[in-house]
């Protein structure tokens, strides 16, 4: 399986895993085992998913079945922005790992460089965006504060590695200026029509590894009622260089990632796509058609928190 090494640990990240947002919990379960038997071993979930529980059962079958050891598997979550004070940081990543009846994360996100209001997880669980009034209430809480209580985590080890989501340079830059442990993935929106090629550059010059999320641009966002965009499973380039290939669009669209070096988490419902999104290694697109599939940038984000409030433009 195609790995990336992380630089100060030295553990290897898988290319290829398996996304958990937007997974049903009813089914949650079921695929993580199914994923696992098909070959997954990179598991990327969040608190804010609110199906974390029942990922942890679909882990717990696999390792009991003994189809894997925990330390075959590379599971990441994410900690939410209502969290972001020290001591709520920490114990959210307890609760966390409590919900996966695991020991440890081998990757733990701040979700959003976002502190919002405190909430109790005994009166809401996952807590979400908006209070009871259904306005998204702020809380001043600094980056400096919550990177501390993830590098605590670390010395405890209840996690391996600390990251970032959802983030540009600058703020990574000024991460890096008071980091005793130092951030090693970043994970941000990456896909054809987003390609964050300067975000892809100076990762690697740092030597930060980077994962991308809705690898597929709008297709998980048109159940959401997202549209008036063309799939980039349909879009010319992307079609020619799969049937040059004799592969699928999906895992046109997945290599071109991965073939720079990008870690992808698609999600699916189905084990023949699992199978299939694990299979996106075995080929290598050619230098024109890595281009060609670039020039479909057109700077379209699909998950920016500012449609939700405009004093959450973190990427403005």
């Amino acid at each position: 399986m195609a790995t990336i090494v992380l630089k100060r640990t030295g553990h290897r990240m898988p290319l290829v895993g398996l996304g958990l947002w937007k997974i049903p919990n009813n089914e949650c379960a079921g695929i993580v085992y199914s994923a696992i038997k098909a070959g997954v071993r990179l598991l990327d979930g969040a608190g804010d998913y609110g199906n974390e529980k029942e990922a942890g059962e679909g882990v717990q079958r696999a390792l009991r079945e003994g189809l894997v050891r925990r330390d075959e598997l590379f599971i990441t979550s994410k900690l939410w922005n209502t969290f972001h004070s020290h001591d709520n940081a920490k114990a959210a990543a307890k609760l966390q790992l409590k919900h996966w009846g695991i020991d440890y994360f081998d990757l733990y996100l701040i979700h959003f460089p976002i502190s919002l209001k405190y909430v109790d997880p005994e009166e809401r669980y996952p807590p979400g965006w908006f209070g009871e009034d259904e306005k998204v209430h702020l809380h001043q809480v600094s980056y400096q504060e919550t990177w501390r209580a993830m590098e605590e985590l670390v010395d405890e080890g209840l996690v391996k590695n600390i990251g970032m989501s959802n983030v540009a340079g600058a703020l990574l830059l000024d991460v890096l200026q008071y980091a005793r442990v130092q951030p090693q993935v970043v994970q941000v929106e990456l896909h054809p029509y987003l390609t964050q090629n300067a975000l892809v550059r100076l990762t690697r010059v740092l030597g930060i590894a980077l994962t991308a999320y809705s690898s597929f641009g709008p297709q998980g966002y048109y159940e959401l009622g997202f549209e008036g965009v063309t799939s980039l499973l349909e879009q010319s380039a992307v079609v020619k260089a799969a049937e040059a290939h004799h592969r699928t669009p999906s895992q046109v669209v997945l290599r071109w990632a991965t073939q720079r070096g990008i870690a992808v988490i698609p999600k699916s419902n189905d084990v023949k796509r699992i199978r299939d999104n694990l299979g996106c290694n075995s080929f290598d697109l050619t230098e024109d058609e890595l281009e060609d599939i670039g020039r479909l940038n057109a700077d379209l984000r699909m998950n920016n928190p500012t449609d939700l409030d405009p004093r959450l433009g973190i990427f403005a």
